[in-house]
């Protein structure tokens, strides 16, 4: 049995949550595993509701989702967009031949006017898809699509996932530009977030991954909080598991992060980096993550004369990525805000030591400072160095803060759990979608009760 099962506790028949087995339609227009956080949402949790014994069909568009094999009840089926955005041709024009109906032509359209279309055409085309499959499934699972295809009748009820509201990064990004045709451009590109807030005040049922994304979509996207249940998500924990025989590399840094996001902070990391190899020179950064060519962290990183102490990788396997992580002094999360952070939970998880901030979830997932994790303000270049500086040099304090790091995502992080909370949540909506003629009494709907300790 995994570790992950026997967290989460035995296992007695095919569905093991306590009812017949559910038809799950698992909806999700980016679906890359390797690439953000919904990829590995809908990889994991699938993943874990087939073992609880549902049926679950993921219906994604590009980068089309992958899967764990071997697993019955667990299909993918893919609802292709115009994949406008795919590597190497980015914004490119279809060919007259690749146009099929009038979706495509507003795809295109929305990208030539500067917008973001996926969210609304992935939803549009799966009303079509489900409708066409009525009677099929008991519930329809979205994945932060959002999108004006998603209201009225789907043929079963929908719960929606909304990781965090989008308009945070919107913000943050306008926050961050340099000029007026960067706001205008920032400002085009998020216009899907104003149908996403039309949309997200319709839901009869959210479900959310943190308290403080919680609050963040009562407050941002004006969704009633009674409507509104949390599910903590959390790391592969077979996966992500300390490995004594991975050696330490003396002054490793490790980050998971993208250079042209402002959201995730990377900059501060970077003028921290510089501030510690003044005392530390053996101090280096690897950084998980597509490396800009130009902007603020690539400016920064000639600025202070870091080109050979910070590397970016991209596009390493699973086993890579945690051995990776397991050969680091130190993980960071640098992040000005997340709606949970993923990579703390699954830094925590291999046993290696996490200096993160507290902005937005991260405090909920790394525990209290000094206990499970250092804790430090977002934005803030100094605290981050200092931070940096205690851990590289205190092996016992990066040991003790290693080994409860682990057990704190054991006891509360797992995807085991996350399918158990979230199999709840669906049959709370089937009930209520049923009401009196069920001739059962509704479930009550999970609400968040824990504590960010």
């Amino acid at each position: 049995m995994t570790a992950e099962a026997m967290e989460a506790g035995p296992r007695t028949g095919p569905d093991a949550d306590g009812d017949r087995p559910l038809r799950i339609a698992l909806l999700t227009y980016k679906g890359n595993p390797f690439c953000g956080g919904q990829g590995v949402y809908v990889r994991h949790l699938s993943r874990e509701l087939a073992r609880l014994g549902h049926s679950v069909e993921v219906i994604g568009a590009q980068p089309y989702p992958v899967l764990d094999e071997g697993l019955e009840g667990l299909s993918l089926t893919e609802l292709p967009s115009l994949d406008l955005y795919r590597s190497p041709d980015p914004f490119r024009t279809p060919k007259r031949d690749e146009y099929r109906d009038w979706v495509d032509a507003l795809e295109v359209a929305t990208m030539w006017t500067g917008g973001f279309p996926e969210p609304a055409t992935f939803s549009l085309r799966a009303r079509r898809h489900l409708r066409a499959r009525r009677g099929e499934f008991d519930i329809v699972h979205d994945n932060q699509t959002l999108g004006y295809g998603l209201l009225g009748d789907l043929g079963a009820p929908l719960v929606s996932t909304i990781h965090h509201p989008i308009t945070v990064d919107r913000r943050l990004e306008l926050d961050a530009a340099p000029d007026w045709r960067r706001r205008m451009s920032v400002r085009r590109w998020y216009a899907f977030t104003r149908m996403q807030k039309r949309v997200a005040r319709r839901l009869p049922s959210v479900l959310t991954v943190s308290g403080t994304s919680r609050q963040e979509i009562v407050d941002h996207l004006g969704v009633r909080a009674d409507r509104i249940s949390v599910v903590h998500i959390g790391a592969d924990t077979d996966l992500f598991s300390p490995d004594p025989s991975v050696p330490e590399v003396p002054g490793r840094i490790v980050t998971t992060s993208s250079a042209d996001v402002p959201l995730k902070g990377l900059i501060y990391l970077v003028e921290a980096l510089a501030k510690v190899r003044a005392e530390n020179p053996a101090a280096h950064l690897v950084v998980v993550g597509r490396r800009a060519e130009d902007g603020p962290v690539a400016q920064a990183i000639e600025r202070y004369g870091l080109e050979g102490a910070i590397e970016f990788v991209k596009g390493i396997t699973d086993e890579e990525l945690v051995d990776l992580v397991r050969s680091a002094q130190v993980a960071c999360v640098p992040s000005l805000y997340e709606g949970f952070s993923l990579p703390a939970a699954e830094a925590m998880a291999t046993g290696t030591p996490l200096l993160a901030t507290t902005g937005g979830a991260i405090p909920e997932v790394a525990g209290p400072d000094g206990e499970t994790c250092l804790a430090v303000r977002p934005a803030d270049p100094g605290a981050l160095a200092a931070g940096l500086n205690r851990l590289l040099g205190d092996p016992e304090l990066r040991a003790r803060l290693g080994a409860a790091g682990r057990e704190r995502v054991l006891a509360k992080f797992t995807w085991a759990r996350a399918a158990q909370g979230t199999a709840e949540l669906y049959r709370a909506a089937i009930a209520r979608t049923a009401g009196p003629q069920s001739g059962r009494r509704p479930a009550a709907t999970p609400t968040y009760s824990g504590s960010p300790s």
